[in-house]
């Protein structure tokens, strides 16, 4: 089949361009479509892919202020032409699925979420502390992006979500069932220590729906050894509020990322995340999570098996779940084993196994509607 990648912008790397470098290597020949590209953000080998990008690329700071473009999206992602192509797989959190595609073309959704920042707006403008004409502007902007965001989900032909949240949304905004497909997690790749580690490890971007400041204020209270691990427009604020047992390393090379995975007592997972491959990652290395109980962390950790789970997301319900780590008897074997489901490999057969079924039930159901002769 000839095939077509959708993605939201390639202009930071994150949990979504992990997934996107899997899907490339399921469909090696597949252009991706996106909105917006800029290569010195991006690990080098996206240098190789063909990369197609939409009128946006040539705005002027498009690539670094594409929030100032936020209602060009949906112009920008209806200007591809994917008429040639027999399948398009979108995957991204967004704009991606509002793609235009011709009747005989499959098109598949790997949702990461729906629209977050248009659906959830007052917990988007209270962490982002939005002001001013900013603010006033937004709600006009939101209704018409949760109108578009709704009419589009009708072009497409099969939903996949990423956790059991994100399937729950899909059904309670767009009224559509999905599948639920975890994203791949290099779990198996990933060193392993069977030691019980020391202090508190954080591994994220430094932006404000993370919720790192409620890992840097519990350890802050409680002496507590935390070390931060990332970079974003954040973290002069969380400097500011951290005290002297929290350390801020910034950006880390992999191997400096492994080497305080496997050596932490355990990672913190303080925001809520649609599915969250950090702490998937950390559970590979054998350590137990502490993560807010809501979104993806329901789905990836088990509590007092492979983490806990803390409710409400304060730094004081988190500082009690990080005293009682003590309580519990810790079997790094099994945490690791069970980090092991959310392998790629589980992805690739998962995922191809799904689009091959809807390829054939869209085949099948093309030939129904072909008149008679």
């Amino acid at each position: 089949m000839r095939v077509a990648l959708v993605h939201d912008y390639l202009n930071q790397y994150g949990g979504a361009e992990r997934v996107l470098e899997v899907l490339h290597d399921m469909y090696p020949d597949a252009p991706i479509y996106t909105s917006l590209y800029d290569p010195a953000t991006m690990p080098p080998h996206f240098r190789t892919w063909d990369i197609r990008t939409s009128f946006l690329q040539r705005m002027p700071f498009a690539r670094r202020a594409h929030r100032a473009y936020l209602l060009l999206y949906p112009l920008a992602f209806e200007s591809f032409d994917l008429s040639s192509y027999d399948l398009v797989i979108s995957n991204s959190s967004a704009w991606f699925k509002g793609v235009i595609t011709p009747p005989d073309t499959l098109h598949v959704c790997y949702c990461l979420a729906p629209m977050r920042f248009a659906w959830t707006t007052e917990q988007y403008v209270q962490r982002e502390r939005m002001r001013g004409a900013a603010r006033r502007a937004l709600p006009p902007a939101m209704h018409y992006l949760r109108l578009w965001d709704v009419a589009t989900a009708n072009r497409v032909d099969r939903f996949i979500g990423i956790s059991q949240a994100v399937v729950d949304r899909i059904r309670k905004y767009y009224r559509r069932d999905a599948d639920l497909i975890y994203p791949p997690v290099n779990a198996r790749q990933r060193p392993f220590s069977d030691d019980d580690g020391e202090g508190f490890l954080v591994v994220s971007r430094l932006i404000p729906y993370k919720r790192i400041d409620l890992a840097v204020s519990a350890c802050t209270k409680l002496g507590l050894p935390l070390q931060v691990i990332g970079d974003g427009r954040d973290r002069t604020r969380l400097e500011s509020v951290a005290g002297p047992s929290v350390r801020f390393l910034g950006r880390q090379p992999d191997d400096a990322v492994q080497r305080a995975l496997t050596s932490c007592r355990a990672f913190l997972f303080p925001g809520e995340e649609d599915f969250g491959i950090a702490p998937v990652e950390a559970m590979a290395a054998g350590r137990p999570v502490v993560a807010y109980g809501g979104g993806g962390a329901l789905d990836t950790v088990v509590p007092e098996q492979t983490g806990l789970h803390f409710s409400p997301q304060t730094p004081e319900a988190l500082g009690r779940q990080l005293q009682r780590l003590d309580e519990v008897r810790w079997d790094h074997d099994a945490i690791r084993a069970h980090a092991l489901q959310f392998d790629v490999d589980a992805f690739r057969s998962q995922f191809g196994a799904l689009v091959s079924r809807a390829a054939a039930d869209h085949q099948a159901f093309a030939r129904t509607q072909k008149p008679s002769v």
